[in-house]
């Protein structure tokens, strides 16, 4: 149903005050929507601010790159290079439509693969002379936090890289990837903290 502009400027406010509350509950590690859920919410404040530029106000959370990981108190770290959020697409025709965008770009796309995304905290890996030295969250894009030593206690960061026979590692490679926590393993979590706080969902935990 279409909109009037005083109808849509009501929906939009209700849902930045909504998108923002929803960031600080679960930067205190107490979410109460699923990540769908806050991902259409933003998602129709995007539409919304399309339609009615005069809308798009210069904090929305749009305009953010939000990583709503809980704030650790780490010292910062700046990436080498920005490190972007990705999109989401809810249907065939908004992928297509990406598709088309990246073809504009690069020309006619090779055969893609898709895969399961795992859902946890965007990090950096930096290695120098394929020694691991250091990590961070993503945090604005620009400037995450320094969680060098969390990161050594995960198992599958490696400490050092192999180069493939003949061809020397590069001798600054920054590398980025998802921690998360497997589901098997935050039933376990949950279940030896039985009697006191839980965490509220995997990516939750994979933040604290």
């Amino acid at each position: 149903m279409a909109l009037t502009s005083d109808e849509a400027a009501t929906r939009a406010a209700a849902l930045r005050a909504e998108v923002v509350a929803h960031d600080a509950r679960y930067a205190s590690g107490r979410p109460v929507v699923a990540d769908a859920e806050y991902d259409a919410l933003v998602a129709e404040l995007r539409a919304l601010e399309a339609a009615f530029p005069e809308l798009a106000t210069a904090d929305s959370p749009t305009r953010r790159v939000i990583d709503r990981a809980p704030e650790g108190g780490f010292a910062p770290l700046r990436h080498l290079a920005p490190m972007m959020s990705l999109d989401n697409v809810f249907a065939p025709d908004e992928l297509r439509a990406w598709l088309r965008r990246v073809e504009e770009v690069v020309g006619p796309a090779p055969p893609l693969v898709c895969e399961l995304k795992m859902d946890g905290v965007a990090v950096s890996l930096t290695y120098e002379e394929g020694v691991f030295v250091r990590g961070g969250t993503r945090g604005d894009g620009s400037v995450g936090e320094d969680v060098t030593a969390n990161l050594r206690g995960v198992a599958g960061v490696r400490a050092t890289l192999d180069g493939a026979p003949g061809s020397p590692l590069p001798r600054l490679i920054e590398v980025r990837g998802e921690v998360y926590l497997p589901a098997e393993a935050f039933a376990r979590l949950n279940a030896a903290l039985a009697g006191g706080r839980r965490f509220a969902n995997p990516r939750n935990a994979a933040a604290g």
